[in-house]
């Protein structure tokens, strides 16, 4: 009893810095891509883009990472986890699911600035396509995008 009390007060104790978490949250996700939005403001995309593709520990935490795509076009920009994917239009080529969740980014970008979107992706933390929900931000002409995998 006395241990698991012990272990409770543990996890209350770290609670908010995730020690007892399964994973990032949505807070996180939003933290992340408000980063990546201060740093674009403070000293450019170009900046911003060298720190991602350089798996900067400030947007690229486990299965948390931010990306970049161009606001227009849907290509990306910086990605830490899949840098095959830089540079090439993927904006039509669906998910697991067949959902085309590139183009539902472009589109929300360009119409509210910000919000969530869900698909599947690949969790570069196990290798397996699970549903994911995507924080994404307009930053002048770039999509700021950090998601959490809902497994």
């Amino acid at each position: 009893m006395k241990l698991l009390m012990s272990a409770a007060a543990v996890c209350l104790a770290f609670t908010a810095g995730q020690a007892c978490a399964t994973g990032p949250t949505d807070k996180d996700a939003i933290a992340m891509v408000e980063r990546g939005a201060a740093l674009i403001m403070a000293k450019g995309k170009d900046e911003l883009v060298k720190k991602i593709n350089a798996k900067d520990k400030d947007f690229v935490q486990g299965e948390l990472y931010l990306d970049m795509r161009d606001l227009q076009t849907g290509i990306v920009l910086a990605h830490p986890i899949n840098p095959s994917i830089v540079g090439k239009d993927l904006i039509d080529v669906p998910d697991a699911s067949g959902k085309k969740y590139r183009r539902d980014i472009i589109n929300l970008g360009q119409s509210k600035g910000k919000g969530w979107i869900d698909y599947q992706y690949k969790n570069p933390t196990n290798g397996k396509i699970e549903p994911k929900t995507t924080y994404i931000q307009r930053v002048d002409d770039v999509i700021l995008e950090a998601g959490i995998y809902k497994n």
